[in-house]
């Protein structure tokens, strides 16, 4: 199949898949004596694993790491589930992050009387000088 097929069978748009192949998560396609990418099934699927591990929230330099342990005939499933721990790891370490952010926000718009100047905002002085607790 082309490459717009493939597009079309994943979801994504043809600078996706070229962007995967110059990142090295797809390999290079054969050509056809025409010059045409010719993409088969191998590649719906190794596509759908990146797109899966995305959903995921693996980052790309990740999901590299995944598809080589799938080739690595030393490599476990526990070396598979190690990673997910990581990632379980780095997402809680986000959310606490992103609760932090959010309860800062919180306290600026408590101060907040939304009347007046913007040069009078409480909120707007606060992130100002630095001083959003």
């Amino acid at each position: 199949m082309k490459i717009g097929e493939l597009a079309n069978r994943v979801g994504v748009n043809i600078q996706t898949i070229r962007y995967y192949e110059r990142r090295g998560l797809l390999p290079e396609p054969e050509r056809t004596g025409s010059g045409y990418r010719e993409y088969d099934e191998h590649d719906v699927h190794r596509m759908e694993f990146i797109l899966r591990a995305k959903a995921l929230g693996f980052m790309l330099s990740e999901i590299r790491e995944l598809m080589d342990l799938r080739v690595d005939p030393t490599r476990t499933a526990d070396d598979v589930r190690a990673r997910a721990l990581e990632k379980i790891a780095d997402t809680d370490a986000k959310i606490r992050d992103l609760q932090r952010i959010r309860a800062g926000l919180e306290r600026l718009v408590g101060l907040c009387e939304a009347h007046g100047p913007v040069e009078e905002c409480a909120l707007m002085h606060t992130i100002a000088v630095g001083d959003a607790g």
